[in-house]
């Protein structure tokens, strides 16, 4: 099957040609050649262009790529084109635009306008950062995988070194860079910045030892890695989860070291009256003081159990909780004057205290058993086991001590 060209000549001497896809069968009486013609496109001069070109595309797509190149070139008379390679470029393109729209290349040209690097520092910093967001890897596999697996549009090689100078960019231009990105993003999305979430985690580092003096130090694992050295970064978003700032904290800080260092870094920044949003691990009463400084407001979580205000204040309080939706209801206490005035909203969630219920009784149950099996043990296996039961993460909740020795339900 091809297509082929015929010209036939009219009355007044001029000659017209057609464009028609045939296909070449053998007569069976003379056993000779001829060809049958399947569709004519019309007049070479007249033919609807459009027509061929999506019935082109149309067949091209049982091609592979390097035939179909091929066969493009060989149609114009020139050297058949071969196929090289391709490489991916539509994550990277629109990680681009982002970057360019959230002024990041703007911020970073102008923290080194006075230096003078010769390196590509910028584009070296949203190599890694696209990278992170595409095909994690390491500085030297970042440095390969430029210029193996992904179409930046960077103008000129990355090489290892220039990523190595961009991160000391970053380190030392980190405040500017926070804040500038941040404003660049609240005129974007027009956010309104008052509410700001405080939250902490933590990552753990595949080593022997902690540093001596630096960041990688043993502390509190959410991870529940303690066997490894850590470090700890904390995190300040507005309500819609729009990251304010980052910070990277030594691994054995402790959330409640963490408020006046956030306070603090902030405090620059003239985001307006803003209510700061903590969970109960933050809650101390210097950190309260901290957060009240200058007029500040708060939100943060307390610990019903730990705290002595709350059992002998808080939850005496008479009255009645407010429905605010489906299976939750809350209700306001003020404790306190002046400055020491506070006010608690305790939260109630009916679905949530059946459940809450369910397991505290299959837990006095567990108990009663536990103790009934400690009346039938003497010495040093009784001994064991009273520690035991003493020290368990949720039963020690229920039981008592009493002085001669004998633990019972509190």
């Amino acid at each position: 099957m091809y297509v082929r060209t015929i010209s036939r000549k009219n009355k007044n001497g001029t000659r017209t040609t057609y464009v028609q896809l045939a296909h070449n069968e053998r007569d069976p009486a003379t056993g000779q050649p001829r060809a049958n013609v399947l569709y004519t496109f019309g007049r070479a001069d007249n033919l609807d262009v459009d027509g061929i070109r999506r019935l082109t595309k149309s067949l091209s797509r049982f091609l592979s790529p390097e035939e179909a190149l091929a066969i493009q070139g060989a149609g114009k008379g020139e050297t058949p084109l071969s196929f090289l390679r391709s490489f991916p470029m539509g994550g990277a393109y629109l990680l681009r635009a982002l970057w360019d729209e959230l002024k990041i290349s703007k911020v970073l040209s102008q923290c080194i306008r006075d230096r003078s690097f010769t390196s590509p520092v910028e584009w070296a910093a949203f190599s890694m950062v696209a990278n992170r967001a595409l095909a994690p890897d390491s500085k030297r596999g970042v440095e390969e995988w430029i210029r193996e697996d992904v179409a930046l549009g960077n103008p000129e090689p990355i090489e290892l070194q220039y990523l190595y100078r961009a991160m000391d960019v970053l380190l030392e231009y980190r405040e500017m860079i926070h804040k500038e990105v941040f404003w660049a993003v609240a005129d974007l999305l027009n956010l309104e910045v008052d509410l700001i979430f405080f939250d902490t985690t933590s990552t753990y580092f595949e080593r022997d030892e902690e540093d001596e003096e630096g960041f990688r130090r043993y502390g509190h694992s959410k991870d529940h890695r303690p066997d490894l050295p850590q470090i700890v970064i904390g995190l300040a978003v507005t309500k819609e989860g729009i990251p304010v700032k980052c910070w990277t904290l030594p691994g054995n800080t402790s959330d409640m070291k963490t408020v006046e260092r956030m306070k603090d870094d902030l405090r620059g920044w003239k985001l307006g009256r803003c209510l700061s949003v903590m969970d109960r691990g933050m809650n101390s009463e210097e950190n309260r003081l901290i957060l009240q400084k200058a007029g500040g407001h708060y939100i943060i979580g307390e610990k019903l159990r730990d705290s002595q205000e709350v059992h002998d204040v808080v939850l005496a309080k008479r009255g009645r909780f407010t429905p605010v939706r489906e299976n939750l209801e809350i209700k306001e206490v003020i404790v306190g004057d002046g400055e020491r005035r506070r006010r608690f909203i305790l939260v109630y969630n009916p679905e949530e205290a059946k459940r809450d219920k369910a397991i505290r009784e299959r837990t006095i149950r567990r108990i009663e058993e536990a103790l009934a099996a400690l009346g039938d043990l003497t010495g040093k296996c009784h001994g064991k086991n009273v520690c035991a039961l003493l020290s368990h993460r949720t039963m020690g909740r229920y039981l008592r001590q009493q002085k001669n020795g004998a633990i019972v339900l509190d």
